[in-house]
Protein backbone atom coordinates (compact mmCIF):
# COMPACT_ATOMS: atom_id res chain seq x y z
CA UNK A 1 0.00 0.00 0.00
CA UNK A 2 1.41 3.81 -0.88
CA UNK A 3 0.67 6.53 1.58
CA UNK A 4 0.17 10.03 1.19
CA UNK A 5 0.63 12.51 3.73
CA UNK A 6 0.04 16.22 4.60
CA UNK A 7 2.11 17.37 7.76
CA UNK A 8 1.66 19.82 10.00
CA UNK A 9 -1.08 22.14 7.57
CA UNK A 10 -1.55 25.31 9.75
CA UNK A 11 -4.55 27.15 9.53
CA UNK A 12 -6.67 29.79 11.48
CA UNK A 13 -10.00 29.36 12.29
CA UNK A 14 -13.08 29.51 14.39
CA UNK A 15 -14.04 26.01 16.14
CA UNK A 16 -15.03 25.42 19.79
CA UNK A 17 -17.46 25.20 21.95
CA UNK A 18 -17.26 28.51 24.09
CA UNK A 19 -18.43 31.49 22.08
CA UNK A 20 -15.29 33.32 22.38
CA UNK A 21 -13.78 30.83 20.52
CA UNK A 22 -16.00 31.44 17.33
CA UNK A 23 -15.32 34.94 17.66
CA UNK A 24 -11.46 34.83 18.63
CA UNK A 25 -10.25 31.59 16.56
CA UNK A 26 -7.00 30.27 16.92
CA UNK A 27 -4.63 28.41 14.94
CA UNK A 28 -5.21 24.60 13.92
CA UNK A 29 -2.34 22.06 12.99
CA UNK A 30 -3.60 20.02 10.58
CA UNK A 31 -2.51 16.08 9.55
CA UNK A 32 -3.77 14.09 6.83
CA UNK A 33 -3.08 10.68 5.77
CA UNK A 34 -4.09 8.70 2.85
CA UNK A 35 -3.62 5.13 1.67
CA UNK A 36 -3.95 4.28 -1.98
CA UNK A 37 -2.45 2.85 -4.94
CA UNK A 38 0.26 4.58 -6.41
CA UNK A 39 2.17 2.62 -8.41
CA UNK A 40 0.35 3.51 -11.68
CA UNK A 41 1.64 7.18 -11.24
CA UNK A 42 5.07 6.05 -10.13
CA UNK A 43 5.67 4.62 -13.86
CA UNK A 44 3.63 6.76 -15.42
CA UNK A 45 5.25 10.12 -13.98
CA UNK A 46 1.34 11.76 -14.58
CA UNK A 47 -0.42 13.38 -12.02
CA UNK A 48 -3.83 12.27 -13.46
CA UNK A 49 -2.77 8.93 -12.12
CA UNK A 50 -2.45 10.04 -8.60
CA UNK A 51 -4.08 12.27 -6.21
CA UNK A 52 -2.63 15.68 -5.67
CA UNK A 53 -1.77 16.70 -2.45
CA UNK A 54 -2.64 20.12 -3.51
CA UNK A 55 -6.37 19.01 -4.00
CA UNK A 56 -6.33 17.52 -0.42
CA UNK A 57 -4.94 20.48 1.09
CA UNK A 58 -7.79 22.62 -0.55
CA UNK A 59 -10.42 20.43 0.71
CA UNK A 60 -9.11 20.53 3.96
CA UNK A 61 -9.08 24.57 4.03
CA UNK A 62 -12.45 24.77 2.77
CA UNK A 63 -13.76 22.72 5.56
CA UNK A 64 -11.44 24.35 8.09
CA UNK A 65 -13.31 27.44 6.93
CA UNK A 66 -16.70 25.77 8.39
CA UNK A 67 -17.87 27.00 11.77
CA UNK A 68 -17.99 24.06 13.90
CA UNK A 69 -18.47 23.35 17.69
CA UNK A 70 -16.52 19.98 17.64
CA UNK A 71 -12.87 18.95 15.78
CA UNK A 72 -14.56 15.42 15.39
CA UNK A 73 -17.14 17.17 13.70
CA UNK A 74 -14.80 19.07 11.23
CA UNK A 75 -12.51 16.02 10.94
CA UNK A 76 -15.55 14.29 9.83
CA UNK A 77 -16.07 16.48 7.17
CA UNK A 78 -12.74 16.62 5.73
CA UNK A 79 -12.69 12.61 5.92
CA UNK A 80 -16.18 12.41 3.79
CA UNK A 81 -14.71 15.67 1.51
CA UNK A 82 -11.60 13.71 0.40
CA UNK A 83 -12.97 10.00 -0.01
CA UNK A 84 -16.06 11.69 -2.11
CA UNK A 85 -13.48 13.29 -4.24
CA UNK A 86 -11.12 10.24 -4.28
CA UNK A 87 -12.94 7.00 -3.75
CA UNK A 88 -9.92 5.24 -4.68
CA UNK A 89 -8.67 5.86 -1.60
CA UNK A 90 -8.79 3.07 1.01
CA UNK A 91 -8.15 4.76 4.40
CA UNK A 92 -8.08 8.09 5.94
CA UNK A 93 -6.84 9.50 9.07
CA UNK A 94 -6.64 13.44 10.56
CA UNK A 95 -5.68 14.59 13.29
CA UNK A 96 -6.42 18.27 13.86
CA UNK A 97 -4.68 20.07 16.81
CA UNK A 98 -6.04 23.22 18.49
CA UNK A 99 -2.79 25.25 19.45
CA UNK A 100 -4.63 27.46 22.13
CA UNK A 101 -7.38 26.09 23.79
CA UNK A 102 -8.57 27.25 26.26
CA UNK A 103 -7.98 25.32 29.46
CA UNK A 104 -5.56 25.86 32.63
CA UNK A 105 -1.81 25.27 32.14
CA UNK A 106 0.87 25.41 29.26
CA UNK A 107 0.71 23.01 26.22
CA UNK A 108 1.38 22.46 22.44
CA UNK A 109 -2.03 21.80 22.45
CA UNK A 110 -5.51 19.80 22.28
CA UNK A 111 -5.70 17.07 19.03
CA UNK A 112 -8.02 14.60 18.00
CA UNK A 113 -7.88 12.08 15.03
CA UNK A 114 -10.28 10.21 13.09
CA UNK A 115 -9.47 7.69 10.99
CA UNK A 116 -11.75 5.50 8.56
CA UNK A 117 -11.20 2.78 6.45
CA UNK A 118 -12.72 2.32 2.95
CA UNK A 119 -11.87 -1.64 2.34
CA UNK A 120 -14.93 -4.14 1.81
CA UNK A 121 -15.00 -6.53 4.39
CA UNK A 122 -13.59 -9.79 3.03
Amino acid sequence: MSKIFLEDVKIYAHHGVLPEENIIGTYYIVNAELHTDLWKASASDDLHDTISYADINEIIHTEMKIKSKLLEHVAGRIISKIHGNFPQIDYIKIRITKTSPPMQGEMKGASIELEKSFKPEN
